[in-house]
């Protein structure tokens, strides 16, 4: 009885924060702002620290070698990473999501994978008909030049495990794992989340000439619907690194005909 006197009153439990389940339309938003920011700053650390260890005269000139070499694009591609995975696990910590379920981290099947890679070629092979037939390169012209720089430098072992492993990987876990994910479950429904990732990253790739934005686009919305269809991210982030060394062997070939 002597807890229920005034002197000692029941003991009340506060109830946990309530925590959102998914980041709806404008917080995948601004988390995918903060998320591409943290790999945009982990990308410019590595080249602000080459610039820092050059020795002697360092004009323009040089800054702009250094930038697009194939060494300094490597280890960029690849530093961005791990400070993308950072920003990506501060974002779905605030959830109650776990993070492998956030981004359909789930075992791929051979067939998804097979049917994916297929598809790709075929859109592939269809862009280059069009290139062909409309006068225009295949292949973008900076990407000949970054292959010549890291083979005069031997180091393109680095820019196929950049090209082919990093990038893949970076890409499709920011657009078609945290982006897609957060905006399929709003108004937009699946067929806006991939149209809208898509174009999401199809912008981030400025390097590029407008004319391979279409290309770029169009890559982006049938890996988008291999992640609604089959529910995992790593079916398209193999099928995005078959594509990509598959680009960088034609660069080769491209490169070795110039």
């Amino acid at each position: 009885m002597d807890q229920l006197s005034p002197e000692h009153p029941p003991v009340t439990m506060t109830p946990a924060p309530h925590r959102r389940r998914l980041w709806g339309f404008w917080g995948t938003l601004l988390w995918g702002f903060f998320v591409f920011a943290a790999m945009f700053i982990g990308q410019l650390a590595v080249i602000a620290y080459l610039i820092l260890m050059q020795e002697g005269p360092f004009d323009a000139g040089a800054a702009t070698r250094l930038v697009g070499s194939g060494l300094t694009i490597s280890l960029s591609v690849m530093a961005g990473l791990p400070a993308m995975l950072a920003a990506l696990w501060l974002a779905i910590r605030l959830t109650s999501t776990p993070f492998g379920d956030y981004l359909a981290l789930r075992r791929p099947r051979w067939k998804p994978t097979l049917l994916g890679a297929v598809g790709l070629a075929v859109i592939a092979g269809g862009w280059d008909l069009v290139s062909r037939a409309t006068g225009r390169e295949i292949a973008p012209g900076f990407m000949t030049d970054v292959f010549k720089s890291a083979e005069a430098s031997g180091t393109v072992w680095l820019l196929v495990v950049a090209f082919c492993v990093a990038a893949p990987i970076a890409e499709e876990l920011f657009a078609r794992g945290f982006l897609y994910r957060g905006w399929s479950e709003t108004a937009l429904r699946p067929v806006g989340a991939i149209l809208l990732s898509s174009a999401a990253w199809t912008a981030v790739h400025l390097q590029y000439e407008w004319y391979f934005f279409g290309e770029i686009f169009s890559i982006g919305v049938w890996l988008g619907y291999l992640r609604h269809r089959f529910h995992s991210i790593w079916v398209t982030i193999i099928v995005h690194g078959l594509n990509n060394f598959a680009a960088v062997l034609q660069t080769m070939w491209l490169a070795g005909q110039s």
